[in-house]
């Protein structure tokens, strides 16, 4: 039998949380059986391309569509027709993004599938307008509609769709072999970092953008440093707002307890690290990162606009946006327990473990 190959479609390979998503979804493929190529826009070398080629994927390269809608256009589907792809899965919070399967369909793919990212775009007018003529134009191209949680669905399939069953759920996978405390990687990464063992480690991983709302974050955490001077604010990322959250942590004086660590691969071994999770996202389809904490049993607190289904654990708080950054920094600070919590039942009985949600991955997209 034949390899059936799956062509996504996303921006750039990077350490994002539907990159990130795919790629713990194409490490437990079978090989054998089942293959996983990319088609990116940004030129730049992503930061999980040589992971893909090693497995065996393949990395295509075209202009965006605000470049060139014409040579997106061509470069797509010169690629799905010289390959012959049956199946090609878009990721995307904008409903845009299905004009890429419409190209798709029209050049030979059979099984069109959307994976929704976000449970918003932004506020922009453009974003807006685009993301309704988008829902009006492209929306027939989709044959399999995907979601991590009902926001994401509602946002980008609309709540008829969703609540006419036409909306799959896909969890945001889980490794729990790989997720979970650890107590060595607490003490090592600590030494790592320059904190003592005994601090309060406030942790966030996330890209730096305007989305997942860092000024925010300082502000909390200038908050829990006058009450608390063990402690030490830890942020994992990269993005095009790093500047400007440098510049605040030096306006606040906090340059000695704010550790920037850019990107990171051992996030399990981070996570370990912290004491509690802040994220203060002004919006999020699921988040990855508030999954993979609470797997280590890491207690969290998160804005009130994400979803209910991302607290899987009881270690997820919720807080207005709205309420000002003492409450969060009282909230963080009396969240923290003495010990960490076994959550793996609680993954395994909700369905997020690997396993599952890579079987149901291959039955929706294949």
């Amino acid at each position: 039998m034949s390899v059936k190959r799956l062509l996504c479609l996303v921006s750039a390979m990077n350490a994002g949380g539907a990159e990130t998503f795919l790629m713990k979804l194409y490490r437990k493929l079978d090989k054998t059986k089942y293959q996983m190529d990319f088609c990116v826009n940004d030129p730049k070398k992503g930061f999980y391309d040589d992971e893909i080629q090693a497995m065996g994927g393949k990395i295509y390269v075209i202009p965006c569509k605000s470049e060139s809608i014409k040579h997106f256009t061509e470069g797509l589907s010169q690629i799905v027709k010289h390959n012959h792809y049956e199946y090609v899965l878009r990721i995307t919070s904008n409903a845009m993004g299905f004009y890429d399967l419409k190209v798709a369909k029209k050049s030979g793919a059979e099984k069109c599938i959307a994976r929704s990212s976000n449970s918003s775009d932004g506020n922009s007018l453009k974003s807006k307008l685009a993301h309704r003529v988008g829902r009006i134009l492209y929306e027939g191209n989709v044959d399999i509609k995907i979601a991590p949680s009902d926001l994401a669905a509602k946002y980008t399939f609309g709540k008829k769709e969703y609540k006419m069953g036409h909306v799959k759920i896909l969890h945001n996978a889980i490794d729990l072999d790989y997720f979970r405390f650890s107590e060595k990687s607490r003490t090592d990464n600590r030494h790592e970092l320059h904190i003592p063992e005994d601090a309060f480690a406030v942790g966030h991983i996330g890209r730096f953008s305007e989305q997942k709302n860092h000024l925010f974050l300082l502000d909390i955490f200038a908050c829990v440093a006058k009450k608390r001077p063990d402690a030490y604010l830890i942020l994992v990322g990269d993005g095009e707002r790093k500047e400007q959250i440098r510049e605040k942590v030096q306006n606040l004086g906090l340059e000695s307890r704010v550790i920037f660590t850019g990107v990171r691969s051992d996030i399990p071994a981070l996570l370990s690290a912290f004491d509690v999770f802040l994220f203060p996202s002004f919006y999020e389809g699921m988040p990855n990162t508030v999954i993979e904490a609470q797997a280590t049993g890491l207690p969290c607190v998160i804005s009130d606009t994400i979803t209910k289904e991302a607290d899987i654990t009881g270690l997820v708080q919720y807080m207005p946006l709205t309420v000002s950054p003492e409450q969060w920094a009282e909230k963080a600070m009396k969240s923290v327990s003495q010990e960490r919590v076994n959550t793996k039942e609680f993954f395994l009985r909700e369905k997020y473990d690997i396993a599952s949600v890579v079987e149901e991955f291959v039955r929706l997209c294949f």
